[in-house]
């Protein structure tokens, strides 16, 4: 830890909640407790799917729909690709591919995640995330 950055290496940050996300949270009690009990990560792809709409009634409706995924237990939101620790991991060590990473669409970012996730051996999965983290460094946006 230092004074540039107070965070202590490898943890995760909570991430800040949307006042209508909160509010909409507290009127759904059964909605903000089944939240509480999600890993951060689980909660920030919540939120990156909430904030990744583009109209406010797209926004709306997502709100919504997160409430009632979260009451009928859903862990992640429905159509949203899941960066696998291996490639979180990748990103974190490449500052170059975190950086592009952060800049890609969300349909972009699906692209990579599924073209990884179609290697099936382990070997190659990790080959494609290495490869995916070249890519990106380099400024691909598509693998």
């Amino acid at each position: 830890m230092n004074r540039m950055n107070p965070k202590p290496v490898g943890e995760e940050s909570e991430p800040k909640v949307p006042t209508d996300l909160r509010q909409a949270l507290a009127a759904a009690p059964m909605a903000k407790a089944k939240r509480s009990d999600l890993t951060p990560i689980a909660r920030r792809d919540f939120i990156s799917w909430i904030d990744s709409a583009k109209q406010l009634e797209t926004r709306r409706r997502r709100i919504d729909k997160a409430c009632s995924m979260l009451v009928a237990g859903k862990r992640r939101p429905c159509c949203y690709s899941i960066v696998s620790f291996n490639l979180y991991t990748a990103l974190a060590a490449t500052p170059r591919a975190k950086a592009q990473w952060s800049v890609l669409t969300p349909i972009e970012r699906r692209d990579f995640i599924s073209w990884m996730d179609s290697a099936k051996q382990p070997e190659k999965h990790k080959r494609r995330i290495d490869k995916a983290c070249s890519m990106l460094a380099a400024g691909k946006r598509r693998p």
